[in-house]
């Protein structure tokens, strides 16, 4: 959401267009009904994109009854402009949504727009007054230093990865297959390209062995960046003992209370100001938090490799032969403490 967001600021900017502060789309799995007022801090925000884009919290009265003309830019290939595809909607409709390009290369952008988007990535979104104090409180109760690690082992991302795993208890199952519907895994030789491609989340078990093939003492602290539906967290915890979670940390009726959003804001809190920060998949919220570390000056940070495991676990390697070979793909990127898919900062220069 934060990502997408940061596009939507930069869009404005390159069509000119006023952007309505957004409203998050609901997720029953996640018990989500926040809203952008409940994460970030709107007069903050927009005090500080003046200048940049123009921002509304409501429709005028004249549109504010229409509903928005949609324009899906997710599926559109190459070197796809919204000058040229989106501005005769905005200009005909007065009043568009837009579901952002996935293949649109912020490089791209003149410079005037990723001004616009830098500024609202790095300098305008933070978040709501009550909200960093609880986060502030999390990040004071975990014992310091320690490592955050993303771990993406939850029902529904499993389910999304179309993978089959073996050896996992019936509850993990039963979660998975409710999730999946009528959606079905790969099998046969498509699974197995599939998963040597990288597709497959990494189990908590599978992180900690890559953990201690990269000498990282079980004594470890650990904040666990993660969903509440994580699964077979026994696989991690097993070895890493001191595994801490903000279900724990945080006053129970407090975090209870918590939807979706404000909770994932917590954790992208804590990840960006830790010691070190490991990601066990690379999505939206590992790409945010690397970029906010590297603009920090951060640089220990490092994605876990799903695709070298998977070859070296085909290749028969185990024990102390998988050991080495998962130390020697990882070496550089962890003696650097910059992972190699860490992506660039969306600025050229700091605002």
């Amino acid at each position: 959401m934060r990502r997408d967001f940061c596009d939507g600021v930069g869009i404005a900017r390159l069509l000119n267009a006023t952007l309505v502060l957004p409203k998050f789309e609901a997720a029953a799995y996640w018990n989500e009904s926040s809203g952008f007022a409940d994460v970030f801090d709107v007069d903050y925000f927009i005090q500080h994109i003046n200048g940049f884009v123009k921002i509304v919290k409501e429709l005028p009265p004249d549109i504010a009854p229409k509903e928005p003309f949609h324009v899906d830019c997710s599926k559109r290939k190459g070197q796809f402009d919204y000058i040229e595809s989106v501005l005769p909607s905005l200009l005909e409709h007065r009043y568009i949504s837009i579901t952002p390009a996935m293949s649109q290369r912020r490089d791209r952008y003149p410079k005037y727009a990723k001004a616009a988007l830098c500024q609202a990535c790095y300098s305008s979104l933070r978040l709501t007054r009550s909200l960093k104090k609880k986060a502030s409180e999390l990040l004071e109760a975990i014992p310091k230093p320690f490592l955050s690690l993303h771990l993406r082992f939850e029902p529904d991302m499993v389910a999304y990865s179309q993978c089959e795993y073996s050896g996992l208890s019936p509850a993990s199952k039963e979660a998975i297959e409710a999730a999946r519907g009528d959606g079905k895994p790969w099998t046969g030789e498509l699974a197995r390209i599939w998963r040597e491609r990288g597709k497959c989340p990494l189990t908590p078990k599978e992180t900690a062995l890559i953990l201690q093939a990269l000498s990282i003492p079980a004594n470890t602290n650990i904040y666990l960046a993660a969903g509440d539906g994580l699964m077979e967290i026994e696989g991690l915890t097993s070895v890493y003992t001191k595994v801490f979670k903000k279900s724990a940390l945080l006053n129970g009726e407090d975090f209870t209370s918590m939807h979706g959003n404000t909770k994932a804001a917590l954790d992208y809190y804590v990840s960006i100001n830790s010691d070190s920060y490991m990601a066990t998949y690379f999505g939206n919220m590992d790409k945010m938090v690397a970029a906010m570390r590297a603009y920090k000056g951060l640089y220990k940070t490092l994605f876990l490799s799903r695709r070298a495991f998977a070859e070296l676990t085909f290749q028969g390697l185990k024990g102390k032969e998988l050991m080495q070979a998962l130390w020697t793909t990882h070496e550089q990127d962890f003696v650097m403490g910059r992972g190699s898919a860490l992506p660039d900062c969306f600025c050229e220069f700091k605002l």
